[in-house]
């Protein structure tokens, strides 16, 4: 409906390729946005938006000279602390459940060799009772 009188009355050309390519790339993004949630969570896409925001900013401040205030790098600085510490925390709270996936393992392991032991032993008390 809208589409013949824009047509007809504007300068406006609808490029059917670009149009198609920019609905690609859409929906790629929107599949490694679904898929990056899947993997890690909700919190994890919201610090790659975070990096990339200051991506954004680090161009538009060193290419096309957009001014940074000092407010702006104090809001920078703090989100970078942030980022920072939600990195610690995620990575020491990785090595927590990696070295209490080795104690289990170990506690495990020491468990079997017990049993074997006690096993040996069992067999050559009734060896000798016979």
């Amino acid at each position: 409906m809208e589409y013949p009188l824009l047509r007809d009355t504007s300068s406006f050309h609808l490029d059917f390729v670009i149009f198609g390519t920019n609905s690609l790339c859409a929906f790629a993004l929107n599949l490694a946005v679904f898929l990056l949630v899947g993997k890690t969570s909700a919190l994890t896409m919201n610090v790659a938006g975070v990096v990339k925001d200051w991506l954004l900013i680090a161009f538009s401040w060193s290419v096309i000279k957009d001014t940074v205030t000092p407010i702006n790098l104090f809001g920078y600085g703090l989100a970078f602390l942030g980022v920072a510490y939600y990195n610690h925390s995620k990575l020491q709270a990785l090595k927590a459940a990696e070295a209490q996936k080795k104690v289990q393992q170990a506690d495990e392991e020491a468990g079997r060799l017990l049993e074997e032991k006690e096993g040996e032993a069992t067999g050559k008390k009734t060896e000798t009772q016979n």
